[in-house]
């Protein structure tokens, strides 16, 4: 099984970019597809991006298509989530989550027993204006 660390997070402007790592431990990471979801206060856990195991085929919500960018490095075990533009209301917790199917990815926030096999711990991104 993998373990999942999330950097990259802080404070920023509105219109400014981050770019968010998701570094995996194990040397089986290439056989995981790995997904970004965000959590605002109140608000339920929603999907950003997912990409397949070999990262030849991404995934985005339709509220961040064109602003944020998934891509992952399997010889570094790493995914990234670069993230331009940025508005206040991109303010949430991210967090990123690894499992063998891409579907549980993608179904993880609206199926009650689909859920990812591994998730990191998340990490704050402010967006003020």
């Amino acid at each position: 099984q993998v373990h999942l660390v999330e950097s990259g997070g802080g404070s920023v402007q509105a219109g400014s970019s981050l770019r968010l790592s998701c570094v995996a431990s194990g040397r089986t990471f290439s056989r995981y597809a790995v997904g970004w979801f965000r959590q605002a206060p109140g608000k339920e856990r929603e999907l950003l991006a997912a990409t397949i195991k070999s990262g030849s085929s991404t995934y985005y919500e339709d509220s961040v298509k064109g602003r944020f960018t998934v891509s992952r490095d399997n010889d570094k075990n790493t995914v990234y989530l670069q993230m331009k533009s940025l508005k206040p209301e991109d303010t949430a917790v991210y967090y990123c989550a690894a499992d063998p199917k891409f579907d549980t990815l993608l179904v993880a926030t609206t199926e009650k027993d689909s859920d990812p096999e591994v998730w990191g711990q998340g990490t704050l991104v402010t967006v003020s204006s």
